[in-house]
């Protein structure tokens, strides 16, 4: 520097070619040059960088699309198998209730077919009993007559003072004696 411009700027007048320098509007080169890297950059940025976000974001909306159709086909395929399942369900409930009816009926049909052998089966033991009592009764019958014909014939023996040892004539004489007793017996029923 020169010492008359420091004695000038010294005093506190600057030279009258010299302006001040204003700190908010840089000078017209400083404007310029940050310009030409700034488009350098806005070119990189315009030309690499943003297609590359682009891409980017497209595949995260693709994934997340693609994301959200899964969930609706998986939210529709559980749907399905839960109409499905509530179907099946219902089903099976049907059939239980079909299989407890028809174990109900089996259940009244063996019991009714249980009932009917018992009373066939009382039926019979009755007619068995009838039939022996039937039986004892002939033999007892069968007994007394021959019974009650010998002591008939003692008695008529008795009475009569004569033996009736004739096999012939006891048997006539029984036979005789037990009609009669048949007669009075079929008499004191009706």
């Amino acid at each position: 520097m020169n010492p008359i411009h420091i004695l000038a700027a010294g005093e506190g007048d600057g030279l009258p070619l010299e302006e001040t320098p204003n700190v908010l509007s840089p000078a017209l080169y400083d404007i310029v040059w940050s310009l030409i890297p700034f488009a350098v950059v806005l070119f990189v940025f315009w030309k690499f960088v943003l297609p590359m976000f682009k891409r980017v974001l497209d595949e995260r909306t693709e994934r997340i699309e693609g994301g959200i159709e899964k969930a609706e086909a998986a939210q529709a395929e559980a749907k399905a198998a839960l109409d499905k399942y509530n179907a099946q369900l219902a089903e099976a409930r049907g059939e239980a209730a079909k299989i407890r009816d028809d174990a109900r009926a089996q259940g009244q049909q063996i019991l009714a077919d249980m009932k009917a052998e018992a009373q066939a089966e009382s039926d019979r033991i009755v007619a068995a009993g009838h039939q022996q009592l039937a039986a004892q009764r002939q033999q007892i019958v069968t007994e007394l007559r021959g019974d009650l014909g010998r002591q008939s014939v003692e008695l008529a023996e008795r009475l009569m003072g004569e033996q009736l040892s004739d096999p012939v004539r006891r048997s006539g004489t029984i036979d005789r004696f037990l009609a009669d007793l048949d007669k009075v017996a079929g008499a004191g029923q009706k």
